[in-house]
């Protein structure tokens, strides 16, 4: 089934779809992601990186809870990233309609996914439906594919080497995520964050009860609104 998550037709689409044609969903991992991309937009006009790494997430989820809690005891695993340690939570600038710098608003992205799990993981209390958060480590993929160091063909044999020394490898950057999706131990665990198959603290931003709420509000507002101007509610 085909999903574009900066595309809110193809998000309702396919959780459509997938309602008709399953009748569970045990574990959902919310894994797309674009990273320090240029200034572009999704589809429905939301900057990218927040639009695809946050607001895609969270129509998703939204639209296939009433399955999770159908099949629980069931997960969500949010991939998020130590970048968000490094960058500030644009309140005041959500949609980075005023600045850009590619990389803070991919930390700002990643920030938002923490906090939209640690408030999902509030009102899932009591449902059987855990929501974990992690930083799946430094992956050798196409995700960096928009940092200029990485395409300068000179470079090249400098930056394998360096890949090799500091990445890992796809199989195992999956590990965290496939341990917040499998693990027996974590059964009853929501709320938390890991890196390396280990709990860790956030940054204290990613903690933030209140903003949490915020962010939580402001989605869903921004969500709905471009959902009555689609013809889609």
């Amino acid at each position: 089934m085909k999903l574009d998550l900066a595309s809110l037709k193809s998000i309702k689409e396919f959780a459509d779809n997938f309602k008709k044609k399953e009748s569970r969903l045990d574990i959902l991992i919310n894994n797309a992601g674009i990273m320090a991309c240029p200034r572009m937009a999704t589809e429905d006009g939301f900057e990218m990186q927040i639009g695809v790494n946050h607001l895609g997430h969270f129509y998703l989820t939204n639209l296939l809870l009433d399955l999770l809690k159908k099949s629980a005891p069931s997960r969500i695993v949010m991939l998020s990233s130590l970048s968000h340690r490094f960058g500030p939570f644009k309140k005041h600038d959500f949609l980075s309609e005023n600045s850009y710098s590619p990389s803070k608003v991919y930390s700002h992205s990643k920030i938002s996914n923490i906090l939209f799990a640690h408030e999902l993981a509030k009102r899932l209390q009591g449902s059987k439906v855990t929501v974990n958060s992690l930083h799946p480590g430094v992956v050798d993929t196409e995700l960096v594919r928009y940092y200029k160091i990485f395409n300068i063909p000179i470079l090249s044999p400098i930056v394998s080497a360096l890949k090799w020394i500091f990445f890992k490898t796809t199989p195992n950057g999956a590990q965290t995520t496939i341990y917040a999706a499998l693990d027996p131990d974590l059964e009853l665990v929501s709320g938390a964050y890991f890196s390396d198959c280990r709990p860790t603290k956030t940054a204290a931003v990613a903690r933030n009860d209140e903003l949490a709420k915020w962010l939580w509000v402001e989605s869903d507002r921004l969500i709905n609104l471009k959902l009555v101007q689609l013809n889609l509610k």
